[in-house]
């Protein structure tokens, strides 16, 4: 079956190369980028691949997918535009959502669907299941449908909206936000507050709050501003944010005790529904809690780390754990791994992935039984012993060597290290046997 051509402007960084690995298992994908030495390199490593130019992908892709930094968003609708093959589709994946529309109706032709989309989720998600999407589109044609359905299939939560509201509902979850954790960073770099020496006296609410505001603050600032500044609404809500600062501020400067809680119950009740915000933040804090009672009762103990970025497993001996990082031993080998940045592997999630990715020790081992032995309690408990992956009767004999009473048992052991091994024939002689 012929694929589908999917082209992305701008593939080669950020959400584009992330929706590269989201497609390129069920398309024939297409990237363009503005340093070709470096778009050719990405599209080796990604195995798919690069054109030079925009209007060469708008020539021979079904799909023109336009995901460049916001301010360019429209030049390159409009680049690529004339090149659009008949009955294809244009998406763009910018944050704002009403200059794209605007520009792709303004100049795309008739014959060329277009479906202004914003993924709400950043470059460093692995995951579509769950994630938020909005369509935009003021008409919909055949490609809606299609495209609609697919992300559909991918449990993904959509939306559908017009512009000028996803545009509105954006001033609150992107520019309130950005600018609110922004400023709080700018007064705690102003106050030369020590983060580091701050831990010592943190909240899990401080701490999930922290993590929150390094985690907006560390994104392209070149991205933030446009966000910020892109957004019609902008201005009206940086004012009100403003407002709202400086209202509390002069406040709680006049000690006007009544009026604070004015202000504070009046907020609160327009929260919505806290009892769900609590059970939320409950659960975060919850997870961290879990995640390091987990490993601190592992310590000296074989565990298995998924990096949660690059997928890489790490297993050893956990030797040692502070508040940031876990280390890890094997044979020889050290490693310091960030907590942040792992998860742990349950023990049936760890064997399985030593089953299906580490080499196989196989032995035989032969053992003299009493006669009324039973065959299948050994086996069965043999295969509780960690690392071993399976265990099968190959040979019984009771020859002259064998006293009358006794018989010799041959079973064949697939394992993953030689202590598990061992630990079969100590179990063996456990059992009353007598290894040959």
């Amino acid at each position: 079956m012929i694929k589908m051509n999917v082209g992305i402007i701008g593939g080669t960084d950020g959400l584009g190369k992330t929706l590269v690995y989201y497609f390129r298992d069920e398309f024939e994908v297409y990237i363009t980028g503005t340093n070709h030495k470096k778009g050719r390199k990405v599209a080796e490593e990604l195995d798919v691949s690069y054109i030079e130019s925009n209007a060469g992908i708008a020539n021979i892709c079904d799909m023109v997918i336009v995901s460049v930094p916001i301010q360019h968003t429209s030049s390159v609708i409009r680049e690529v535009a004339p090149f659009m093959k008949s009955g294809s589709v244009m998406i763009d994946v910018t944050s704002i959502k009403e200059e794209p529309s605007k520009t792709m109706a303004e100049v795309l032709p008739d014959n060329v669907e277009y479906i202004p989309t914003h993924p709400v989720f950043g470059p460093r998600t692995t995951r579509l299941d769950n994630q938020v999407i909005v369509l935009t589109a003021d008409k919909k044609g055949k490609w809606y449908k299609r495209v609609y359905d697919y992300l559909a299939s991918k449990n993904m939560r959509i939306i559908e909206t017009t512009a000028e509201k996803h545009d509105f509902m954006m001033s609150i979850v992107q520019v309130l936000t950005h600018f609110s954790f922004i400023s709080t960073a700018s007064a705690i770099e102003k106050l030369k507050v020590d983060l580091t020496e701050s831990e010592d006296y943190e909240s899990p609410i401080y701490n999930l709050m922290i993590d929150m505001i390094a985690r907006i603050v560390s994104q392209n600032p070149y991205l933030t501003y446009n966000i910020q500044s892109m957004n019609s609404n902008g201005p009206h809500i940086r004012n009100t944010f403003a407002e709202a600062v400086t209202e509390l501020r002069d406040v709680i400067n006049a000690k006007d005790e009544e009026k604070f809680v004015e202000i504070a119950i009046n907020a609160t009740k327009h929260m919505g529904d806290i009892t769900n915000a609590l059970g939320r933040s409950d659960k975060a804090i919850g997870a961290l809690n879990y995640e390091y009672s987990y490993l601190n009762e592992c310590i000296g103990q074989e565990i298995g780390l998924r990096h949660i970025y690059s997928g890489k497993v790490h297993i050893g001996v956990l030797e040692e754990l502070d508040n940031k990082t876990a280390v890890l031993k094997r044979g020889n080998k050290v490693k310091k791994l960030r907590i942040a940045n792992i998860r742990i592997m349950l023990p049936d999630e760890l064997h399985q992935w030593k089953v299906e990715n580490s080499a196989k020790i196989t032995r035989s081992i032969s053992c003299v039984f009493s006669k009324n032995v039973n065959v299948e309690t050994i086996q069965n408990t043999v295969m509780k012993i960690d690392n071993i992956i399976n265990i099968k009767l190959i040979d019984a004999y009771s020859g002259s060597q064998i006293a009358d009473d006794s018989i010799s048992l041959t079973f064949e052991i697939i394992a993953l290290e030689k202590d598990a091994v061992k630990n079969v024939e100590n179990l063996f002689i456990g059992f009353g046997g007598t290894i040959r």
